[in-house]
């Protein structure tokens, strides 16, 4: 079975060297140009977010493990006062009423907890 393409037009205006050819060329050559500067911006902001999702769970895996320790000690507390058996020195150097504030931020606890260690 003869292979089916594109067909080549034969005549004077046919070879590599006619206007319309050159024109096909330039513009193709225009599209890949684009094409690749496209993918290569793609490419860059790929590796930006990724760099900036790392940087992300780097504080939050950090900001886990304050707030895993502040919720230990917590229980600690918890259960000493629950128990009515409290050994003062555990809780020696802890600021209770810095504890205790209406603060968002996990460093004012993480500081209380620091101070007992």
């Amino acid at each position: 079975m003869p292979r089916r393409g594109r067909v080549k037009k034969e005549g004077p205006e046919s070879g590599e060297d006619s206007d319309e050819y050159r024109k096909r060329r330039d513009r193709n050559n225009l599209a890949v140009k684009r094409s690749r500067v496209k993918s290569k911006q793609k490419t860059q902001e790929t590796v930006n977010r990724v760099s900036e999702l790392r940087n992300e769970n780097t504080v939050l895996e950090e900001k886990v493990k304050t707030l895993t320790k502040e919720l230990g000690f917590l229980k600690e507390l918890f259960l000493a006062h629950a128990s009515n058996n409290v050994d003062a020195s555990k809780f020696e150097g802890v600021n209770f009423q810095k504890l205790f504030e209406d603060n968002s931020s996990a460093g004012t606890s993480n500081d209380n907890i620091n101070n007992t260690s």
